[in-house]
């Protein structure tokens, strides 16, 4: 199996975040890449991955942006793959400039964008892998066994409160 999704970022800092979704992926088995694609910084790189995402095999690009985080709009506006934008946290304005700056995309050119920060990167991760899910079973049934694992655990926290 072919690496069907990339976490890209916009500096090695958001790795912090990003390697959150990166655990995820792997705790599910799913084949990943990771790069730093600078929308600002590696404008012509940026591009001509977003343009070949598909020919080389993705079927989900996570894009993890900080600031103006123009990065996962961008990849967007440049392939037809679903793209998942993770808001970085920043110190200026603690995120909500990237949030802002994701979830803000023109019609047309949608970008699915998770929540600020580590809960945000984990969250892209699991929409990923359910997307991936729509034409596999297997995936669906491991995401059913992780939300039974979750639920399980909030019964038992909340039985220690007894």
């Amino acid at each position: 199996m072919s690496n069907e999704i990339s976490i890209v970022m916009g500096s090695s800092s958001d790795w912090s975040t990003m390697k959150e979704a990166a655990a995820i992926l792997e705790q599910f088995g799913i084949l990943y890449d990771k790069q730093v694609i600078s929308a600002h910084r590696m404008p012509n790189e940026m591009f001509a991955f977003a343009q070949n995402a598909s020919k080389e095999g993705k079927k989900v690009i996570i894009a993890g942006a900080g600031g103006a985080a123009h990065l996962p709009g961008m990849i967007a506006a440049n392939t037809v793959l679903p793209v998942i934008g993770v808001p970085v946290q920043t110190h200026a304005l603690n995120g909500m400039d990237s949030l802002l700056s994701i979830v803000q995309m023109p019609a047309g050119i949608p970008v699915a964008t998770t929540a600020i920060g580590v809960a945000g990167a984990k969250n892209a991760a699991l929409l990923a892998i359910q997307i991936l899910g729509i034409s596999d079973i297997k995936i669906q049934e491991k995401i059913s066994r992780y939300r039974n694992k979750m639920h399980d655990m909030a019964v038992e926290s909340g039985d220690q409160l007894v």
